[in-house]
Protein backbone atom coordinates (compact mmCIF):
# COMPACT_ATOMS: atom_id res chain seq x y z
CA UNK A 1 0.00 0.00 0.00
CA UNK A 2 1.51 3.29 -1.08
CA UNK A 3 0.89 6.20 1.29
CA UNK A 4 1.34 9.88 0.46
CA UNK A 5 1.83 12.57 3.11
CA UNK A 6 0.69 16.15 2.61
CA UNK A 7 -0.26 19.28 4.53
CA UNK A 8 3.10 20.57 5.69
CA UNK A 9 4.15 24.19 5.66
CA UNK A 10 5.66 27.08 7.57
CA UNK A 11 4.06 27.92 10.90
CA UNK A 12 5.00 30.10 13.86
CA UNK A 13 5.82 28.58 17.25
CA UNK A 14 2.61 27.78 19.07
CA UNK A 15 0.72 27.31 15.83
CA UNK A 16 -1.05 24.28 14.38
CA UNK A 17 -0.97 22.14 11.27
CA UNK A 18 -2.88 19.07 10.15
CA UNK A 19 -1.05 16.53 8.06
CA UNK A 20 -2.87 14.02 5.87
CA UNK A 21 -1.78 10.57 4.75
CA UNK A 22 -3.75 9.20 1.83
CA UNK A 23 -3.74 5.58 0.69
CA UNK A 24 -4.18 4.31 -2.81
CA UNK A 25 -5.97 1.10 -1.90
CA UNK A 26 -9.08 0.15 0.02
CA UNK A 27 -7.22 -2.34 2.26
CA UNK A 28 -6.05 0.74 4.12
CA UNK A 29 -8.67 0.07 6.79
CA UNK A 30 -6.92 -3.11 7.98
CA UNK A 31 -3.41 -1.74 8.35
CA UNK A 32 -1.68 0.16 11.11
CA UNK A 33 -0.06 3.44 10.09
CA UNK A 34 2.80 5.38 11.58
CA UNK A 35 3.92 8.98 11.26
CA UNK A 36 7.69 9.45 11.28
CA UNK A 37 9.80 12.56 11.07
CA UNK A 38 13.38 13.33 10.18
CA UNK A 39 15.09 16.57 11.09
CA UNK A 40 18.30 17.69 9.34
CA UNK A 41 21.27 15.73 10.63
CA UNK A 42 19.12 13.45 12.77
CA UNK A 43 17.79 9.93 12.48
CA UNK A 44 14.23 9.33 11.45
CA UNK A 45 12.01 8.86 14.51
CA UNK A 46 8.58 7.40 15.06
CA UNK A 47 6.14 10.10 16.17
CA UNK A 48 2.79 8.34 16.39
CA UNK A 49 0.99 5.19 15.35
CA UNK A 50 -2.62 4.16 14.93
CA UNK A 51 -3.87 0.60 14.56
CA UNK A 52 -6.74 -0.62 12.42
CA UNK A 53 -9.06 -0.44 15.44
CA UNK A 54 -7.97 3.09 16.36
CA UNK A 55 -5.52 2.44 19.18
CA UNK A 56 -2.87 5.15 19.29
CA UNK A 57 0.65 5.59 20.59
CA UNK A 58 2.92 8.66 20.72
CA UNK A 59 6.52 9.51 21.37
CA UNK A 60 6.86 11.37 24.67
CA UNK A 61 7.93 14.64 23.04
CA UNK A 62 4.57 15.09 21.26
CA UNK A 63 2.14 13.68 23.84
CA UNK A 64 -0.60 16.17 24.61
CA UNK A 65 0.20 18.22 21.48
CA UNK A 66 -0.25 15.84 18.55
CA UNK A 67 -3.26 13.68 17.75
CA UNK A 68 -3.31 10.87 15.21
CA UNK A 69 -6.65 9.76 13.78
CA UNK A 70 -8.02 7.90 10.79
CA UNK A 71 -10.99 8.02 8.45
CA UNK A 72 -11.20 4.62 6.79
CA UNK A 73 -14.01 5.75 4.49
CA UNK A 74 -11.58 8.25 2.99
CA UNK A 75 -8.52 5.95 3.22
CA UNK A 76 -6.79 8.73 5.16
CA UNK A 77 -4.84 9.10 8.39
CA UNK A 78 -4.35 12.52 9.96
CA UNK A 79 -1.81 14.03 12.31
CA UNK A 80 -3.14 17.10 14.08
CA UNK A 81 -0.21 19.06 15.45
CA UNK A 82 -0.85 21.81 18.01
CA UNK A 83 1.46 23.99 20.10
CA UNK A 84 4.20 23.46 17.58
CA UNK A 85 7.79 24.08 18.61
CA UNK A 86 10.90 24.80 16.52
CA UNK A 87 12.17 21.32 17.40
CA UNK A 88 9.17 19.85 15.54
CA UNK A 89 10.73 21.09 12.31
CA UNK A 90 11.32 18.05 10.10
CA UNK A 91 10.16 16.17 7.04
CA UNK A 92 7.17 14.08 8.09
CA UNK A 93 6.41 10.70 6.52
CA UNK A 94 3.63 8.19 6.85
CA UNK A 95 4.03 4.49 6.24
CA UNK A 96 2.32 1.21 7.12
CA UNK A 97 3.73 -0.34 10.29
CA UNK A 98 3.73 -3.78 11.88
CA UNK A 99 4.52 -3.78 15.59
CA UNK A 100 5.75 -0.19 15.15
CA UNK A 101 8.21 -1.26 12.45
CA UNK A 102 7.85 0.44 9.06
CA UNK A 103 7.07 -1.80 6.11
CA UNK A 104 7.26 -0.98 2.44
CA UNK A 105 8.85 2.01 0.80
CA UNK A 106 9.04 5.57 2.08
CA UNK A 107 7.07 8.20 0.22
CA UNK A 108 8.22 11.76 -0.44
CA UNK A 109 7.22 13.19 2.93
CA UNK A 110 5.99 16.68 3.71
CA UNK A 111 8.11 19.49 5.16
CA UNK A 112 7.04 21.10 8.43
CA UNK A 113 8.94 24.22 9.47
CA UNK A 114 8.25 25.92 12.79
CA UNK A 115 9.87 29.32 12.89
CA UNK A 116 9.11 32.92 13.71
Amino acid sequence: VQLQASGGGLVQPGGSLRLSCAASRSIFSIIAVGWYRQAPGKQRELVATITSDGSTNYVDSVKGRFTISRDNAKNTVYLQMNSLKPEDTAVYYCIPVILRTPVGSWGQGTQVTVSS
